[in-house]
């Protein structure tokens, strides 16, 4: 296997994963019937893993052209199935973000979405590290399944008219060989490889349409706005390219989103949004990406705000939390354990670290540092203040959530000075700061 070979080049010499290798260690650009060949190879076991990291970390320092990417992509999405929703019955549109902390934006936009007409095909993950994943928040309802078959994936998507699931084996699966690759041998930090992983997923699950929320900041992946912007130009370029309509926002992740970090709080604060109630930063997301998505699928002229107001989006939301199980009525997970995190000073506050604040949540249980690794739906942090909200020294600014009092002693000190507290308010800057189509 060391080898790699059976492909042919263009002059009909064998390929192998050395010349590969060898061609983007020194700069060159890799051929079309090159990365196809890998993909493949690699997906069928023919490349050894330490050939494609070695690729890979080659890939990390020299970078690949857009052609490059696209063909990558291509690949990827090559290597499984690709679903068909083109019986569905409605224009089709999904979401993805790259991640954050208080993000359960997915969760009260779905529904939202397919109460106003169009079907959400939403494939989603688990949280790693200090971010928060979507399938873990929605585990914490009784019963609900996040594995589904393709057939009822499907019929869900046509009956209920909308789905939130984990991506099925079949799609994409060089994607899933490669991911767990890069995880492992610090090849993770490359906007090609990042912008092909995210799209070759999205592309195969058969949206029609998709619309992106990319984060920066403290709490995001991509910390610099640069960078996030280039991910968010890529990402666009690469829909296009597959003739899937997209488009995508730049939001501030430097704050966490909505006043709940972790899993069933999440859960809770979504049924607020979707009573028409909750935190202004999570429903004017939950919004903006909702008149996106419209707007992609061709909706024009309707304002979801008037679905949240009028309880169409929350009966959307038991409809698919029954559908794939779950209870909607049952009680969300309590946390047994609780301490409070008091303001030192009076005045304002002006910012609170989005990151310190995922870590907290983590080291409290509501987050993993392995894929297989167990979350507790319980655990998490609530915010008690908000940017630009006064405190008195004394009152509280966070709760801190566990079903062990051992793990609170460690979330104290990643949460220590996360709250900026000054004399005056500063200047709070827009949640959404651009828009990439």
């Amino acid at each position: 296997m060391t080898g790699g070979g059976g492909g042919r080049g263009p002059r009909g010499a064998p390929l192998t994963a050395v010349d590969l290798i060898r061609t983007k260690r020194d700069g060159g650009a890799l051929t079309d019937a090159q990365i196809d060949w890998v993909i493949d190879a690699y997906t069928r076991g023919a490349v050894a893993e330490e050939q494609m990291a070695a690729l890979a970390m080659a890939i990390v320092f020299r970078g690949m052209s857009y052609a490059e990417t696209t063909r990558w992509t291509a690949a990827m999405i090559a290597s499984g199935e690709r679903l068909d929703l083109s019986g569905i019955g409605r224009p089709t549109v999904d979401k993805h973000s790259t991640g954050g902390v208080g993000d359960k934006i997915t969760l009260p936009l779905t529904p939202l979405v397919a109460a106003c007409g169009l079907a959400v095909p939403q494939l989603s993950g688990r949280g790693l590290g200090h971010t928060g994943g979507t399938l873990d928040k929605l585990e914490a309802i009784r019963g609900f399944r996040t594995r589904l078959s393709n057939a009822e994936f499907t019929r869900q998507l046509s009956s209920v008219g909308a789905v939130i699931c984990a991506a099925g084996d079949g799609l994409a699966p060089a994607d899933r060989k490669l991911y767990a690759l890069r995880d492992v041998t610090g090849t993770v930090e490359s906007i090609p490889l990042i912008a092909s992983s995210i799209m070759s997923k999205k592309i195969a699950e058969g949206t029609s349409a998709l619309v992106l929320d990319v984060k920066f900041g403290r709490g995001a992946f991509m910390r610099q706005y640069q960078d996030a912007s280039a991910l968010a130009a890529t990402m666009v370029e690469l829909g296009r390219s597959q003739g899937v309509r997209t488009v995508a926002l730049l939001t501030d992740m430097n704050t966490p989103l909505g006043r709940a970090v972790g899993n069933a709080v999440e859960v809770e604060e979504s049924l607020e949004v979707l009573a028409g109630g909750g935190p202004a930063d999570v429903v004017e997301l939950t919004l903006a990406l909702a008149r996106e998505m419209l707007d992609a699928g061709g909706m024009t002229g309707i304002d979801p705000a008037d679905a949240l107001r009028g309880g169409q989006a929350m009966d959307a939301w038991r409809d698919l939390v029954r559908a794939q199980g779950g209870d909607p009525d049952a009680a969300l997970p309590i946390a047994v354990e609780r301490e409070v995190i008091r303001a030192e000073r009076s005045g304002v506050v002006v910012s609170i670290d989005a990151y310190q604040v995922g870590v907290a949540a983590w080291r409290l249980g509501a987050g993993r540092t392995r894929k297989e690794d167990p979350v507790s739906a319980a655990a998490g942090v609530r915010l008690l203040r908000r940017p630009g909200e006064a405190v008195v020294a004394g009152e509280a600014l966070f709760e801190l959530l566990a079903d062990d009092e051992a793990r609170i002693p460690l979330a104290k000190q990643a949460i220590e000075g996360a709250a900026r507290i000054d004399d005056a308010p500063h200047e709070i800057l827009p949640l959404v700061r651009e828009r990439i189509a």
